[in-house]
């Protein structure tokens, strides 16, 4: 075992609760060989309460009613990872099985295992990526509450998209975001200022599903973590100022066949090189996007991005390359074609939007 070998004693867990918030714990190497050998307890209150710790006044699966017992967690070998800032430290992520070794239904991660192994069986390996918009704010939890929440100080002021200027200005910020981030095993495909005060954003490399919803959860967390570190505290709110754009969480897609490893999206000679199946998975989505907007937009706040004029879809479209569309088809090359979905914010849950759009499609 890794840890034996390198003398490490303890190892950090987490899983994704129904908000895609990672709540784990740190267990010692002894606890982790009967954990991977037969799963671990863990409160079932994770299901039971929002991002704020606030329990809900009805759930049936974990409440008052049951006492909030022990649910059962397998960990995921696959996940493995070194934590670069904080010295190297082992980190692994789990999912939710219930009494019986099933997979849970409310566990967001077992979703996304569920809509993969559909894929597959239909001779697909999904693929996806996810980018992600973001305010940076010069404040820390406690400065931010002493304000009252209101009028937090971004980095750097004005609009400035694309900016080398304001990229330069916090050089140290954005490179800890990059190259930890590639040490962490999320790999950061390109990074840049976005349109608004101390707005980023971030496209996550392509990969697996499962990977890439794990990147993405990964992602945010680990950028509020670094953040922190440098007085930064980075918010992924879909929009906290209605004078200014909100933040998206776009998530591209494409489907691979396993028979002959060519995109099932791309088709050589028909019109924007669209294939059949390409088109088929764009009407999914389309018919399904009213039905899995709770997904998409699963906060009150997130409704506010959703208005016209700031660069978000209010309706259901699609679109050729084009940005003012819920799906914007983004055709090129054999391996590039694929399908961007714009619907969703910053402030999702990026279990549930990457299996949500791949399931829809």
């Amino acid at each position: 075992m890794y840890m034996d070998r390198h003398q490490m004693n303890k190892i950090k867990v987490a899983v994704a609760d129904i908000d895609g918030i990672l709540r784990g714990k740190y267990i010692h190497k002894d606890k982790l060989k009967s954990a991977l050998e037969s799963g671990m307890g863990f409160c079932s209150v994770v299901f039971g309460w929002d991002s704020g710790d606030v329990c809900y006044s009805e759930g049936k699966f974990a409440g008052w009613h049951n006492g909030y017992p022990d649910s059962d967690v397998q960990l995921d070998p696959m996940s493995f990872r070194l934590i670069p800032w904080e010295n190297n430290q082992p980190f692994l992520l789990g999912h939710f099985g219930t009494a019986e070794g099933k997979p849970m239904p409310l566990c967001p991660r077992q979703l996304v295992r569920k809509i993969q192994a559909k894929a597959t069986s239909l001779g697909f390996q999904a693929l996806a990526g996810m980018e992600f918009e973001w305010f940076n704010f010069k404040e820390t939890s406690q400065t931010l509450q002493d304000k009252g929440f209101h009028q937090p100080e971004p980095i750097t002021p004005g609009m400035f998209g694309y900016s080398l200027l304001r990229s330069g200005q916090n050089r140290d910020f954005m490179t800890a975001i990059m190259d930890e981030l590639l040490a962490f095993n999320v790999p950061v495909e390109g990074l840049h200022t976005e349109t608004g005060p101390g707005v980023y954003e971030a496209a996550l490399t392509y990969t697996e599903m499962l990977e890439a919803a794990d990147r993405a959860t990964l992602f945010k967390s680990s950028v509020k973590e670094i953040g922190h570190r440098f007085g930064i505290m980075p918010s992924f709110m879909a929009r906290w100022n209605t004078s200014l754009p909100g933040c998206s969480g776009h998530i591209h897609q494409s489907l691979k066949r396993l028979d002959t490893g060519e995109n099932a999206f791309y088709g050589e000679g028909q019109e924007h090189s669209m294939s059949e199946t390409f088109k088929s998975y764009v009407a999914g989505q389309l018919l399904c996007l009213p039905e899995l907007l709770p997904m998409f937009a699963p906060t009150v706040n997130s409704y506010k991005r959703l208005v016209e004029g700031f660069w978000a879809p209010t309706r259901v479209t699609w679109g050729i390359d084009n940005r003012t569309t819920a799906l914007r088809v983004i055709p090129g090359s054999p391996k590039s074609t694929r399908l961007e979905t714009r619907v969703a914010g910053a402030d999702v849950n990026p279990y549930l939007v990457v299996a949500a759009s791949i399931a829809a499609g």
